[in-house]
């Protein structure tokens, strides 16, 4: 698929300087990029990049060249194109769902050999892929897709245009909402890790009888694991995007419009307020509260509530800045 920058402009609304007829037909760095390549540039350290890069067109983010780079003006000039937009990683997100969209269209009908269990009614516009199983009283929203090898448990909600891509797993009784992507190898519902000890000192199991909610808009990365509760529900609130090998234990409540990074893990009981972050191998204990807009860093570790919103750092988790001069102290006070 190929666009002009002219075309490009118009899309994003951008200010255009340099060759409006200049076709991209892919995209790459703006340090690797070659004439047919969409590039962008966001941060100041790639500036220096814009006076002899061969990228057809690169995005820019106005507030980073404003008063500082004059771009060339005329429509038909050879070379590449310059466009100025508000926020040049948003706007290249734009233009990747469009390419997207094209590339990758909806699917439709029921490949074979798959199950779908009797009176489940599958819309016109939904694609269910070979190996799939639908259990009983399973109920599709318009235009959902469930890729080949998906298991999909009995009582089960999949939201209108929701994605489930091979090898996801949706245990009885769970909802999922609209417009939710699960990738590869997603298991939501499974049992939380729930046991007690009896009197001779042998682990019996609790049984697990609550289920999953998976609100709208949400992405879970693959290979991540959602457990059942107990009792109630684990909720993953709207706009909640989280990584690939991340693990929610059971009654979980993860906040909405929250990032979990790869390899988080949240033990049972536990939530997470809305617009946080938690970066790779951040640890949350069971049972306790993290409030909106806090950001951990990696590896960070949350053994106790998180009442004032902010940025923290290791373990246990302490303000960030503190936790940078501790570990200046840290690398001085091994020094002899």
């Amino acid at each position: 698929m190929e666009f002009s920058a002219q075309q490009i402009a118009a899309l994003l609304g951008g200010e255009l300087y340099g060759n409006a007829n200049a076709k991209v037909s892919d995209v790459a760095p703006i340090e690797q990029a070659e004439a047919k390549h969409l590039s962008f540039v966001t941060e100041e350290k790639y500036l220096s990049y814009l006076s002899h890069t061969r990228a057809g067109v690169v995005l820019i983010t106005k507030g980073l060249v404003e008063g500082k780079i004059a771009f060339p003006d005329g429509e038909g000039k050879a070379g590449g194109a310059f466009i100025l937009v508000e926020n040049a990683r948003g706007a290249m997100g734009e233009l990747l769902k469009i390419v997207s969209k094209a590339m990758n269209p909806p699917k439709k009908g029921v490949e074979q050999p798959s199950f779908v269990s009797e009176g489940v009614a599958v819309p016109e516009d939904a694609y269910i892929g070979a190996f799939a199983y639908i259990g009983k009283n399973v109920r599709l929203g318009a235009g959902v897709q469930i890729y080949p090898n998906v298991y999909i448990g009995e009582n089960v909600t999949i939201g209108e245009g929701t994605i489930l891509y091979a090898g996801v797993k949706v245990y009885q009784n769970c909802r999922i909402g609209k417009g939710c992507i699960l990738h590869a190898g997603v298991v939501i519902g499974s049992d939380g890790f729930g046991f007690e000890p009896d009197a001779q000192g042998v682990n019996q199991k609790i049984p697990q009888i609550g289920n999953v909610i998976v609100e709208d808009d949400v992405e879970i990365g693959a290979n991540t694991t959602v457990d059942r509760a107990m009792m109630g529900s684990t909720i993953i609130r709207r706009n909640a995007k989280i990584d690939n090998l991340v693990q929610i234990a059971h009654n979980v409540e993860v906040g909405e419009s929250t990032f979990l990074c790869a390899q988080v893990g949240i033990a049972g009981s536990s939530k997470v307020g809305k617009h946080c972050i938690l970066a790779g191998q951040v640890g949350v204990a069971g049972h306790i509260e993290i409030t909106d807009n806090c950001v951990f860093g990696a590896q960070s570790g949350i053994p106790n509530s998180v009442r004032k919103p902010g940025m923290y750092m290791g373990y246990p988790a302490i303000d960030a800045g503190t936790w940078r001069r501790a570990v200046v102290r840290f690398k001085q006070s091994g020094q002899h």
